[in-house]
């Protein structure tokens, strides 16, 4: 019998791709549940989709594959107990998420002439960030103690003086709680006192890697400027955040076309590999080449946050209707 597979019904590009080779079922991203799960033999999910021993205990799920970088909403050692192969797509919206920092960096007054940009995180999204600020002309710093712990290649600053000499941070670690370097709440009190007065906070990584209690006081009183597409408690927003952040989206750093078309491309290649299958992958875009250039205006015109922004103001009861309903815009081109 043909093993089935349970696949987000928001997940695009993926329709038609995995049913000559399995039993395919569309689910609502909050319809998940032990029912319909029960008698599964894979999960293609998105990341409101919680996967722990709630939802799996009783199925056959022995494989789930999220079509996003972040896997905070898989319980992993729990699965990993219980035989369950977990799979990512790391680095897929790295080029969208790199066009909305520095889309909003550069219509905030950021200059790459003269200012310095921390990026807190160089995994696959910081990484690109960072490689397109030195093609700007800006200063970078990075901390990530793990890459640096781990004999990566770069040079390293503390979180201390990366903030302290930064007019503008961003952030792109995943959420962890645990380990050496936990991120939940890295950028807390002490951080934020840290920062330069009129400095550009950019939150598009996971919402609870911001203290959003620690960063009100500082909007308030005009210390920092905020960008934040990622919330604490998304989607249910926090409403003075949204009224005193500059740029407010809904978690859509990373939605682009290509950026989707990469993640439906991993999860088919994880899916193959796990199964044994072929999937037609044809029309889905490749992996991400770094650009030998990149330009102030092309960034500028490929994509602005203001639209977005005044989509949530209206209605911040409608994140994730406005995420679902995004148009996926075009990632920005080499120039």
């Amino acid at each position: 019998m043909k093993p089935k597979i349970l696949i987000d019904d928001n997940i695009p590009y993926i329709g038609g791709r995995l049913e000559p080779f399995a039993r395919v079922e569309y689910v609502d991203q909050f319809d998940f549940n032990p029912d319909n799960v029960r008698d599964a033999d894979a999960l293609i999910i998105r990341t409101r989709t919680r996967c722990d021993s709630s939802l799996l205990s009783d199925s056959s799920v022995r494989m789930i594959a999220t079509a996003t970088i972040g896997m905070d909403q898989i319980d992993i050692p729990w699965c990993e107990r219980a035989g369950i192969k977990v799979a990512n797509c790391p680095g897929c919206n790295a080029p969208a998420v790199a066009q909305y920092v520095w889309s909003s960096l550069l219509r905030k007054g950021f200059n790459p002439a003269s200012d310095t940009i921390g990026i807190a995180g160089c995994g696959n999204v910081g990484s690109i960030v960072a490689h397109w600020g030195k093609l700007l002309g800006a200063r970078v710093l990075i901390c990530d103690p793990p890459r640096q712990e781990a004999g990566m290649p770069g040079e390293y600053v503390s979180l201390d003086t990366l903030l302290g000499e930064s007019d503008a941070v961003t952030l792109h670690t995943p959420l962890t709680k645990t380990g050496r370097h936990p991120s939940f709440h890295l950028i807390s009190d002490h951080e934020i006192e840290r920062m330069k007065h009129g400095a550009i906070l950019i939150n598009a990584a996971r919402g609870a890697v911001l203290d959003t209690e620690a960063a009100l006081p500082a909007l308030r009183a005009g210390k920092i400027t905020a960008v934040i597409d990622t919330w604490e408690g998304e989607p249910a927003i926090n409403r003075e955040l949204l009224s005193l952040s500059d740029i407010a989206t809904f978690h859509i750093a990373g939605y682009s076309r290509q950026g989707k078309e990469r993640a439906t491309r991993m999860v088919l290649e994880e899916i193959d590999r796990f199964f044994g299958f072929e999937t037609d992958k044809s029309g889905l875009a490749p992996a991400y080449v770094f650009p030998e250039r990149i330009n102030v205006d092309a960034i500028l015109q490929s994509y602005d946050p203001a639209c977005d922004t005044d989509a949530l103001r209206a209605d911040p009861e409608a994140f994730d209707i406005l995420r679902r309903n995004y148009n996926y815009r075009e990632e920005t081109p080499e120039s």
